[in-house]
């Protein structure tokens, strides 16, 4: 009698251990999914105010450069998507496209020593920069926790079971195709 109750508790210790430490391994999982998730707000947030910002920014180089119709055309358009973007994939190529035609606008204003002098214009570009500077902070912070979210579902022993309970592998935010190329004012 006494040898099965032993058994018994030997069994129930070690289902309840397995539970404890399937539910702590499911948690962590559930954390590390809405940390990226939080991340990727941060993003989002910094990608809105780089979005209001521009059409000012737009405004002070349109006085000097009239003639730039293309280039302030391609930055009204890329605003355009990345406002009626819904997915991650829509935003972040979106966002990578208003990158490139921003780098634009830069290649022309320097063309204009005027418009390079101008204090409204000069105000405008200050936030761009910092807001382009905490941009790419919150995209490396994101990249991190996607990194991390992504080694852990696929760490053993969390594989056997992270894709039954829909966690799935998550995507870096990359650079655009070219990016390693200079933008021209073309």
């Amino acid at each position: 009698m006494r040898r099965g109750l032993t058994t018994f508790l030997v069994v129930v210790i070690v289902i309840v251990g397995l539970v404890a430490w399937g539910a702590s391994a499911y948690n962590r999982l559930v954390t590390l999914g809405e940390r990226v998730d939080a991340q990727w707000g941060q993003v989002e947030n910094q990608l809105m105010r780089r979005f209001d910002l521009i059409p000012a920014l737009v405004q002070a180089a349109e006085a000097y450069a009239a003639h730039e119709k293309e280039v302030f055309a391609r930055v009204s358009d890329a605003r355009a998507k990345l406002a009626g973007a819904q997915s991650v994939e829509e935003k972040v190529g979106a966002a990578n496209e208003l990158q490139e035609a921003l780098s634009r606008l830069l290649v022309v204003v320097e063309a204009y020593p005027d418009l390079k002098a101008s204090d409204v214009y000069r105000q405008y570009m200050d936030a761009v920069e910092g807001t382009e500077n905490r941009l790419a902070t919150e995209r490396m912070r994101f990249n991190e926790l996607v990194r991390d979210f992504n080694v852990a579902i696929k760490r053993f022993p969390a594989l056997l079971y992270a894709r039954a309970l829909g966690f799935v592998e998550r995507e870096y935010v990359k650079a655009p195709p070219g990016a390693e190329t200079a933008p021209t004012g073309k």
